[in-house]
């Protein structure tokens, strides 16, 4: 199996670093957006007796 030349193990090595901290980096400020209440309906349930 070929080597690969020293300079793409280089380029390999900042890309792999550059997206690991693009991620964290986002993991870290990304906040959770806040959750829309909706609009509270009150259910009005009826007790029926069912007669099979």
């Amino acid at each position: 199996m070929p080597q690969m030349e020293p300079l793409l193990w280089l380029n390999l090595f900042i890309m792999f670093l550059m997206s690991f901290s693009v991620f964290f980096i986002m993991n870290y400020y990304l906040k959770s957006l806040p959750k829309i209440s909706s609009p509270t309906m009150k259910f009005t349930s009826s007790s029926k007796i069912w007669s099979w």
